[in-house]
């Protein structure tokens, strides 16, 4: 299978040029295509040594017998028959998680053996990092990633000069239109398809959506089997009735008592933590947003939780809820409103592409607002803190309604700036509302297309 290119291997690259080279661990969900990326990373090296604990459990005899980081890549060299060089090897262990003693060796390069390239990644990585608590601080960088985004999505069929047209786009500079329906289709495909490279290189080679399912169909296979080794901390049957019950809410606060089961309220919260741990679900939480930081003003009480993957998501309800063909339609060729209000699918990817984007050596954390006075409705999808203010994203169908809740909230906050996302072209609406003063101001919105919210981090706010 051809590798697919993505954003995480410029910073792999630059990983590899630092003079103050740390120990790298790449973190993130099985399957979302970390081996391969440093796979890929390795073939700029002379030498390149893989070592899988999973596969070699006997290996990890060596991790806790040899304190000396030196020695024990020595000996891990000659295993494989690999010279390890300093400067020429990349030497990557892989289910690292399996070792306590191996991801503690990761310290030790750092101090004795600096000189050496050493990365690290592993699948319910994160289990093992919460027993160690203190683990590797200064020691030890990590790097976090994500499904494919649409832009790699795009990168993977070689449609760059699509890329560069959203690139050079912005509020007051549309898409030419013709570009812009390609653009809206393609990312209708991408919705289907989603962001697992297995299932993206599906796509590229066959362009067939029931090959992308069958990839879909085994990843959340191996996500169900690896249930069986959370046994010691939850029921994995547990963990099936708390994932189906996510994406049967998906969009909405999340409520335990619809769990399947009649668990109690901690089991269900034990097993939400365990399936955030493995990457599986990303949590959205509701900020006051009175104010930065977003994080500091959560609202505990209410909590949406987003899959990981819009592709996945659409393959559990298809196989639960045998609704495969109506979600096909709807997405390849329903009408926008439908599409967005009712598939529930375009919100998930937004936060999921604004996590995409975001910087990869710290994991990013999603909020949304929700207006709490009684009998009120407001809902705002995200909001994200952008030149050290707070901006609000409403994800909807078209500019033509009144876009009540953000323009309630942009009021609410005092805020002069909000972004629309939908499936139209890039833009800029002129609100004026009625401030407290009972003065006329002026907002502006701008209308950010779908397929172009991973500009959002570098796009200038519209003025």
């Amino acid at each position: 299978m051809e590798y697919l290119a993505r954003h995480i291997d410029a910073e792999l690259l630059k990983w590899k040029k630092s003079l103050r080279r740390k120990p790298l661990l790449v973190r993130g969900a099985r399957q979302v295509g970390k081996s391969w990326a440093i796979r890929h990373l390795g073939q700029s090296f002379k030498y390149y040594l893989e070592i899988n604990l999973e596969e070699e459990k006997d290996l990890c005899r060596l991790f806790d017998e040899i304190s000396d980081v030196k020695e024990l890549s020595q000996r891990l060299g000659a295993v494989h028959n690999v010279p390890v060089i300093p400067g020429e090897t990349l030497l990557f262990i892989d289910e690292i998680q399996i070792c306590p003693s191996a991801l503690k060796s990761l310290w030790f390069f750092k101090e004795n053996y600096q000189d050496l390239h050493v990365v690290a990644a592993g699948s319910l990585l994160e289990f093992a990092l919460n027993e160690m608590p203190s683990y590797g601080v200064g020691r030890v960088r990590s790097v976090f990633m994500y499904p494919m985004s649409f832009k790699e999505f795009l990168m993977a069929q070689g449609k760059d000069m699509w890329i560069d047209e959203i690139t050079k786009a912005d509020w007051s500079h549309p898409i030419e239109e013709r570009l812009h329906s390609r653009l809206v289709s393609e990312f209708r495909s991408f919705l289907l398809v989603g962001g697992m490279p297995a299932s993206v290189s599906a796509w590229v080679e066959t362009q067939d959506y029931s090959a992308c399912q069958d990839e879909q169909n085994d990843i959340q296979q191996s996500y169900y089997d690896d249930f069986a080794k959370y046994a010691r901390k939850v029921d994995p049957q547990l963990l099936r009735n708390t994932l189906a019950a996510v994406v049967r809410q998906s969009g909405q606060k999340f409520v335990y008592s619809r769990v399947d089961g009649g668990y109690k309220a901690e089991d269900v919260k034990e097993a939400l933590r365990l399936l955030r741990d493995a990457g599986i679900i990303i949590p959205v939480q509701m900020s006051a947003c009175n104010g930065l930081p977003l994080g500091a003003q959560v609202n505990p009480k209410f909590t949406r939780y987003d899959y990981l993957d819009t592709g996945l998501l659409l393959r559990v309800l298809a196989m639960n809820y045998d609704d495969d063909k109506e979600l096909t339609r709807l997405i390849l060729a329903g009408e926008t409103p439908d599409l967005v209000n009712k598939g529930i699918v375009t919100e998930l990817t937004v936060g999921l592409e604004l996590m995409k984007s975001s910087n990869p050596q710290s994991k990013y954390d999603l909020f949304y607002w929700e207006n709490l006075d009684r009998n009120a409705t407001s809902e705002v999808e995200y909001v994200i803190a952008k030149n050290a203010r707070c901006l609000p994203i409403e994800v909807k169908a078209g500019t033509s309604g009144k876009m009540k809740s953000l323009r309630f909230f942009m009021h609410k906050k005092g805020l002069a700036i909000g972004v629309h996302s939908s499936l139209e072209n890039f833009g800029i609406l002129r609100v004026s509302d009625t401030d407290e003063a009972g003065q006329q101001a002026m907002r502006t919105i701008g209308i950010l297309p779908l397929y172009g919210v991973w500009r959002l981090p570098e796009l200038s706010l519209p003025e």
